[in-house]
């Protein structure tokens, strides 16, 4: 599939050839989702809200640092949520993560959103048995976020959250294997909130994000910080590894660096022969890589961690809807 990720931001005479898988792929996902609104397939109620996070695309548009500002929100105003990921790249097994888990058992976005230290983080293929043994292990928490979970309609949701890239948007509108859409855009009228990142709100219930973050880390020595300043006149190679690499790459060039790009496939199990580079001073890395690169890192490694910025209405209008909803009998 990697090789097609070229064409689905363009239409070119390929197309012609995916159109049809792409159709039968829209009826596939119709019919499942129908399936589930008629009770055929079977779903599951939490005796908690649940707040959905995903998108309709594949590729990265910012939903682990949406997640991680929803989730710090959330306990800001005296909630307690925790959140549940399928884990991709784990071992798929139902568990907690923690700061000693490692990117093969759980998974590299989990195992970032739990070095945080924001709220608990669990993980599991089966994201309904991995949601109630989370709050069996956490009584007190009282809101559960599902990360990349707008499709997996086995768990029921209160609150849906779409997440679509400002820039790239929905590439040539068309759906896998053609273009990069796992549901039509016209997905999004039935979500209760569009969040745009890198970009501006056009309508009711959209909102706007945007990523921020200019204080590196050192891989090796956590409590070594650099500024872009401190980099200035060295030879820099930058290594990303997620759905849209060139984001961070920009980034760093927002940043006034100028650095080597490397881009790599998104969840790369990185091996340290990967990262050996000629003429390399520093080694600039997503935290999503970084967490699958400490075991080999020396002290060229740097960190560059990110914020999300959210409109504050939308924490507002979340609190309102998961307010009708309340703790339930389980």
């Amino acid at each position: 599939m990697a090789g097609l990720e070229a064409y689905w931001y363009r239409n070119s005479p390929l197309h012609l050839i995916l159109l049809p898988a792409s159709w039968l792929f829209r009826a596939l996902a119709a019919m499942r989702r129908l399936l589930y609104r008629c009770h055929i397939l079977k779903s599951f109620k939490l005796p908690v809200p649940v707040i959905v996070i995903g998108n309709i695309s594949v590729g990265g548009t910012g939903k682990t640092p949406l997640t991680l500002a929803i989730a710090q929100q959330l306990v800001e105003q005296g909630h307690h949520p925790v959140i549940v990921s399928r884990g991709y790249g784990g071992d798929s097994c139902q568990q907690p993560v923690t700061g000693n888990s490692t990117a093969q058992q759980v998974g590299d976005e989990p195992l970032l959103m739990a070095r945080r230290g924001i709220c608990p983080v669990w993980v599991g293929r089966d994201r309904v048995a991995a949601a109630r043994q989370a709050l069996l292990a956490h009584p007190q928490c009282d809101v559960l976020l599902c990360d990349d979970g707008l499709q997996h309609y086995r768990l029921q949701r209160d609150v849906e959250i779409a997440v679509i890239d400002g820039v790239r948007h929905f590439g040539n509108g068309h759906l896998l294997p053609a273009g990069p859409l796992r549901e039509p855009a016209a997905r999004l009228r039935s979500v209760d909130a569009v969040v745009i990142n890198g970009g501006k709100s056009r309508g009711p219930s959209q909102y706007a994000m945007q990523l921020s973050g200019a204080l590196f880390r050192n891989l090796r020595h956590p409590e070594k910080t650099a500024t872009a300043l401190d980099f200035q006149g060295l030879r820099l190679h930058a290594v990303a590894g997620i759905g849209h690499p060139q984001r961070f790459f920009d980034h760093l060039k927002s940043l006034g660096l100028s650095a080597t790009p490397h881009a790599f496939a998104d969840h790369h199990p990185y091996q340290a022969g990967d990262l050996r580079f000629d003429e390399c001073d520093a080694l600039l890395l997503t935290e999503k890589d970084a967490v699958k690169c400490a075991a080999f890192a020396d002290d060229r490694y740097w960190v560059l961690p990110v914020d999300a910025r959210i409109d504050s209405a939308l924490i507002a209008h979340l609190l309102r809807k998961i307010a009708i909803h309340g703790r339930k009998a389980a």
